[in-house]
């Protein structure tokens, strides 16, 4: 049987799954996939007037201006540091949370906890780094108040650079750790209980159950995950790092995606931003298929 035959089988046969399934391709085709045709004038010199296909050629000139650039050394450090800071610690701390969580008996504090951390989800940017502001004032902040009553002198927290990549990647753990957790608490939920009380029997310590029955049994699920992080190690957002953006701090705070920004919202220059933007995704491209293969080889997990 060809695959084309197999398809129209199973087609036929689970047709109102793929009913179910129509919209979401469709949100993507349209959003995701038609505006792809754009790509095309990071190798043009854009005019508005003109429009895409009208503008001249220009190859690969915007991709060697910006390798070439003043700013290229510092976006690429910043975007990568970023990245990894956030993945060294924003990784495992959902994990770890959700094995705790997991271990919990009470019922009615299980809850209390779950509630708690997956409060700051809901927040949006602007309300979080508004809060952030408030907390690190300078004058008014709590953890200058803190400092203070320890002897310590005010820090002004948001005008040194040196304190930006750990306050963006901390505030960011604290706000997402409780619903990353979730997918975890969901893959716990399916390890069978016969396995600890088999466990349980041997004399095994709740260490050692957590060890070796709860994490060899979500460890598809994380090494799933770790991929699809990495996949988005270049993609730093944009909302928040702009908001906390500032002239003081911009040393540690300036990163693709806000230079793409400002180069082509601000600045007009749309072939050379769609330019650093590509880039951008080629690169996040290339660690996922890499980091993809890795996991197929090492552990046997991988997306395809």
């Amino acid at each position: 049987m060809s695959k084309w035959k197999a398809f129209k089988r199973t087609l036929r046969k689970n047709w109102d799954l793929y009913l179910l399934i129509t919209p979401v391709i469709v949100y993507f085709f349209i959003f995701d996939y038609i505006p792809m045709y754009g790509v095309q004038i990071a190798f043009k010199n854009f005019v508005a007037a003109k429009g895409i296909w009208g503008s001249d050629w220009s190859g690969f000139v915007h991709f060697q201006r910006f390798f070439d650039s003043y700013y290229f050394g510092r976006l690429i450090w910043n975007t990568f540091s970023i990245s990894l800071y956030q993945l060294a610690v924003g990784f495992p701390i959902p994990l770890l949370l959700a094995l705790l969580i997991n271990e919990v008996g009470s019922r009615s504090f299980k809850r209390f906890v779950q509630t708690v951390t997956y409060a700051p989800h809901f927040l949006s940017t602007v309300v979080m780094v508004g809060l952030i502001f408030i907390f690190l004032s300078p004058q008014n902040g709590i953890i200058n108040h803190i400092i203070v009553f320890f002897g310590g002198e005010p820090i002004s927290f948001m005008t040194e650079s040196k304190w930006f990549k750990t306050i963006y990647v901390f505030s960011g753990v604290w706000q997402g750790m409780g619903w990353s957790s979730i997918i975890y608490l969901a893959a716990l939920s399916g390890i069978d209980p016969s396995l600890h009380e088999a466990a349980r029997v041997d004399g095994a310590s709740r260490l050692r159950r957590i060890w070796h029955i709860n994490l060899p049994g979500i460890m598809p699920t994380v090494v799933i995950l770790l991929i699809l992080n990495v996949g988005h190690i270049m993609g730093v957002g944009f909302e928040k790092i702009y908001l906390m953006q500032n002239n003081l701090n911009i040393e540690s705070s300036d990163v693709i995606s806000t230079y793409v920004y400002t180069q082509g919202i601000v600045g007009a220059q749309y072939s050379f931003a769609a330019a650093v933007g590509l880039f951008n995704s080629i690169i996040n491209v290339i660690l996922l298929v890499a980091v993809n293969q890795i996991a197929r080889k090492v552990n046997e997990t991988s997306l395809w």
